[in-house]
């Protein structure tokens, strides 16, 4: 798939209807969580060479709500990322998944996960963090979003993203990583991983991990723990044992509806307690 120009770029900035096409079928106990009360759907994010797409989910009647970045797995920002977002939307929080892969590629309409690797492995880090910062200034300008409770939480690639926007942002309150990679090999794209900035972390982060998931070592988990004790950040770990890799996703077989459920009470508790 060709790099999009700026100007096709800005012009074709449309968000995902519907469950990415790789991820299907969809399993039968995916959540819908729905929107009333609520304004949301499809905004358009200014950033440095035009606009991305995001989808914002917030009470329809207030201001000066708690800001959540959800930040999307490798499918992009789907049915089930939107679909998180609304769960935070009513409990009161402000939540923006903005689309962090538009540049390079559309991944919701492609049919398998060997397709989407090589559209992201040309995602820059550098550009994911620049897209998150236009994010977070467009939701206090334009969406009543409060810029002193400000969180953060990722799935998979967003996990990963999590760990790195909070150590490029210490203005984040609170973060929580879903099964994000935490030790990798550099490239001019994406020079660093989690564990190359947990020393000097200072945001409390919360890391969400599977004792069995096959594509993240219980080993980096540790190494992570390990690093994050000479850090002022607070952040913590929790292994749920039995859990496979995207054990929240209940659109798909991963799906671990205990340690699911036991997550999201966590990452709320985490939010309250650090002022989100």
């Amino acid at each position: 798939m060709k790099e999009i120009t700026r100007r096709k770029f800005i012009a074709t900035s449309t968000l995902a209807t519907g469950f990415a096409l790789a991820v299907q079928p969809i399993s039968a106990q995916v959540t819908a969580t729905d929107a009333k009360g609520l304004v949301a759907g499809a905004v358009k994010i200014p950033v440095k060479d035009g606009e991305i797409p995001a989808y914002r989910a917030a009470p329809a009647t207030g201001e000066n709500f708690p800001t959540v970045l959800v930040i999307q797995e490798i499918f992009g920002v789907h049915e089930h990322i939107q679909d998180v977002t609304r769960r935070f939307a009513q409990l009161g929080y402000l939540a923006i998944a903005p689309e962090l892969f538009f540049r390079q590629g559309d991944v919701t309409k492609l049919s398998s996960i060997d397709e989407i690797r090589p559209i992201v492995a040309k995602v820059p880090d550098s550009q994911v963090l620049s897209d998150l910062d236009a994010t977070v200034k467009w939701a206090v300008k334009s969406a009543k979003g409060n810029a002193n409770k400000l969180a953060i939480t990722g799935f998979c690639w967003g996990g990963r993203i999590t760990w790195l926007y909070a150590a490029h942002n210490p203005k984040v309150k609170a973060g929580v990583a879903w099964y994000g990679r935490l030790v990798g090999d550099a490239t001019e794209l994406q020079p660093k991983y989690p564990i190359d900035i947990a020393s000097k972390l200072t945001v409390p982060i919360l890391g969400l991990y599977g004792g069995k998931d096959t594509g993240i070592p219980l080993d980096t988990v540790e190494k992570m723990r390990d690093r994050l004790k000479s850090s002022s950040s607070k952040s913590e770990i929790i292994v749920y044992p039995d859990a496979p890799h995207a054990f929240f996703a209940d659109y798909r077989p991963s799906y671990r509806e205990k340690d699911a459920k036991d997550g999201w009470k966590r990452l709320l508790a985490w939010f309250k307690q650090n002022g989100v």
